[in-house]
C-alpha cells in the first residue's frame, strides 16, 4: 500500500488571529454535504503557521480513493512515549455525514490556533472520513456493499484493513468512532416516542475487556462528557440500543469484538463509540448535528488532555497483563443482563411534540459471561489454511512456525452438531463439541503457533474457539471452519 506523507514545521507567532478556518459545508450556508474531491482540497488548504501537522494516506477505498489522516504534535508524532496517542475517526457509514462534517469542523479550530495547548500532552491523529464511496452516493455501506463497522475482526475491506495498519505502527491509547443513529422507526413511531438526543456515548462493554478500564470510562467520562455537551448547548444521552422499552429490552451497545470501539478496545485502548442524531433527509438539521458532535469530539480531546497521565498508566499496565495472560478465563458467549435499576430514558413525544423522560423497567445494562474457556499457551494453526495466514498476517499478531516440545499437548474439538442461538436479535452457530486431548507425538501436520501471550491474545481466544458467539466462524468467510461432523482444524496448545 502507498503512503504519502506530508510535514509542515510549527512556527512561532506572536499576534495571529482565531478566526475559524469555514469548511466546505459552512461555506454553503449548510446546504450542501462536504465531497471527497472537498475534503481532500480542505486538507490540503489547512494553514501550517500554529501548528506541526502532517497529513498521511493510510488506506485506498474499493473505488479508488485515498484516505487521509491528519496528525498533530507538538514534536514528531507517536514518538515521545510520555505522550497519549489519540486516534479519533468518523463516518465508517457513508450515509452519516455528521460525524465528518464535525470533524472538519474540528480541524477548522484546531486551525485557528486556539487548541495548541491539546498537544503539549497529547498527539492526535484525526480521520474524518473512513468511507469516501459510500458518503458521496448516500449509502450506508462501502463500495463491495460491506458493513465498514461490522469488518474490524474479520478485516475484508481495504478502509479497514489500512485503518487497523495505522493503528499497529503507534498502538493509539485512546480511540474514539464517530457515528449517527436513526431515530425515525416504525416500531418507535407505534410507541409514541423517539429517542432525541443530539450526541449520544458508548462506552467498553465486552466483559473481557478490563474492569478497572470499563468502570473508569463510566465513572469518569460518562459524567464529564454529558456536562461538557449541555453546557455547549446540546442534548446528551449515554447510547441504548434496542426498543422500545418494554417490547424489547433496553441495553448498551454490543459487546461484539468486531466493531471499531470493542475490537481497538479489546487491545487495552480506552475506546468509545459517539453517536450523534441523524436526520429525515443527509441534508435536515445538519448544521446541529455536525455542531453537537463537534462539541462531543472536543470535549473527548479535553478529557484525555486533562487526565493523559492517568490514562497513559492505566492502558500501559492493561496491556502488560494481557500480555502476561490475563484473564486466564476467557468469555466466548456472553449476554445483557438486569441488575436491578431502572433506566431513566430521555424520548421525545409524539403526541405533545415536547421532550420527555420514560422509565424503563426491561433495562440490561451489564454483560455477564455465560461460556468460558481456559485461556491455552496459543493456537496451532495448519499452514494450509492460507484464509487464516492471512487474517493473523493483516492483524500483525506475533505467529511462529511450530516445532513440537517434549511435553506440549494440544486439545481437538470434535464437531457433533451445529444448533443455533440468539445474539443481539440476530440467529447464530452454536455448536455441540467435543474434546479430545493429543499427546506431542499425536500433533501431526505443519502449523504456525499463534501464541495468546501477546497484545492480541484475548482477541485471539474470541474469535478462533468454535462456540464463540463472536468468533471467526460466524462469518461467511470462515463458516466452513465449523462443520458438522468434522474435526475443528485449530488446535488448543497447553505447555
Amino acid at each position: 500500500m502507498m503512503r504519502y506523507i506530508f510535514t509542515f514545521v510549527l512556527i512561532t507567532i506572536i499576534n495571529f488571529s482565531f478566526a475559524q478556518q469555514q469548511t466546505p459545508l459552512e461555506t454553503s450556508g449548510y446546504k450542501q454535504l462536504t465531497t471527497y474531491a472537498q475534503l481532500i482540497d480542505y486538507i490540503k488548504k489547512f494553514p501550517s503557521d500554529k501548528i506541526r501537522w502532517e497529513v498521511e494516506y493510510f488506506a485506498r477505498s474499493v473505488k479508488g480513493k485515498d484516505l487521509p489522516v491528519i496528525k498533530f504534535s507538538k514534536g514528531e508524532f507517536g514518538k515521545d512515549d510520555g505522550k497519549l496517542k489519540v486516534l479519533l475517526f468518523a463516518q465508517q457509514h457513508g450515509n452519516e455525514a455528521s460525524g465528518k462534517e464535525g470533524a472538519l469542523m474540528l480541524l477548522g479550530r484546531i486551525a485557528s490556533g486556539e487548541l495548541n495547548y491539546l498537544f503539549e500532552k497529547i498527539d492526535l491523529a484525526l480521520i474524518p472520513q473512513m468511507n469516501p464511496d459510500g458518503s458521496d452516493a448516500n449509502t450506508r455501506r462501502n463500495g463491495n456493499n460491506a458493513d465498514l463497522n461490522r469488518d474490524h475482526l474479520i478485516l475484508m475491506q481495504p478502509e479497514n484493513i489500512g485503518l487497523h495498519t495505522f493503528f499497529n505502527k503507534y498502538k493509539f491509547d485512546v480511540s474514539m468512532d464517530v457515528h449517527e443513529y436513526s431515530p425515525y422507526s416504525q416500531s418507535w413511531f407505534k410507541y409514541g416516542y423517539r429517542k432525541n438526543s443530539d450526541v449520544t456515548l458508548g462506552t467498553l462493554t465486552n466483559c473481557n475487556i478490563s474492569p478497572e478500564m470499563r468502570a473508569f470510562s463510566n465513572s469518569e467520562y460518562v459524567p464529564f462528557i454529558k456536562k461538557y455537551i449541555t453546557d455547549a448547548g446540546y442534548s446528551f444521552a449515554e447510547y441504548t440500543p434496542g426498543g422500545p422499552p418494554e417490547i424489547e429490552y433496553i441495553r448498551h451497545s454490543t459487546y461484539d469484538i468486531n466493531d471499531g470501539r470493542q475490537g481497538f478496545g479489546s487491545l487495552a485502548t480506552l475506546s468509545f463509540i459517539q453517536e450523534g442524531i441523524n436526520g429525515r433527509d443527509s441534508i435536515h438539521m445538519i448544521e446541529r448535528r455536525s455542531k453537537s458532535q463537534m462539541a462531543g469530539m472536543q470535549g473527548y480531546l479535553e478529557f484525555v488532555y486533562k487526565n493523559a497521565v492517568k490514562i497513559k498508566e492505566m492502558v500501559r499496565a492493561e496491556r502488560e497483563k494481557i500480555v502476561n495472560g490475563y484473564p486466564a478465563k476467557i468469555a466466548v458467549q456472553m449476554i445483557h443482563v438486569k441488575d436491578g435499576r431502572k433506566l431513566e430514558m430521555p424520548l421525545f413525544s409524539l403526541s405533545t411534540n415536547s421532550d420527555t423522560v420514560v422509565t424503563v423497567v426491561d433495562y440490561r445494562p451489564v454483560v455477564k459471561a455465560v461460556t468460558e474457556v481456559e485461556k491455552p499457551a496459543g493456537y496451532l494453526i495448519p499452514e494450509e489454511n492460507k484464509e487464516l495466514l492471512a487474517w493473523i498476517k493483516k492483524h500483525n499478531m506475533i505467529y511462529e512456525n511450530y516445532t513440537p516440545e517434549k511435553n506440549d499437548a494440544a486439545e481437538q474439538y470434535q464437531i457433533i452438531k451445529i444448533d443455533s442461538t440468539d445474539f443481539e436479535g440476530d440467529i447464530i452457530i452454536d455448536p455441540a463439541l467435543e474434546r479430545r486431548k493429543l499427546k506431542a507425538p499425536e500433533i501431526r501436520g505443519n502449523f504456525i503457533l499463534l501464541p495468546t501471550n501477546q497484545l492480541y491474545g484475548n482477541i485471539i481466544v474470541q474469535a478462533l474457539e468454535p462456540k464463540s458467539h463472536i468468533g471467526l466462524a460466524t462469518y461467511k468467510p470462515f463458516e466452513s471452519l465449523v462443520t458438522a461432523g468434522t474435526a475443528y482444524p485449530v488446535l488448543r496448545l497447553i505447555r
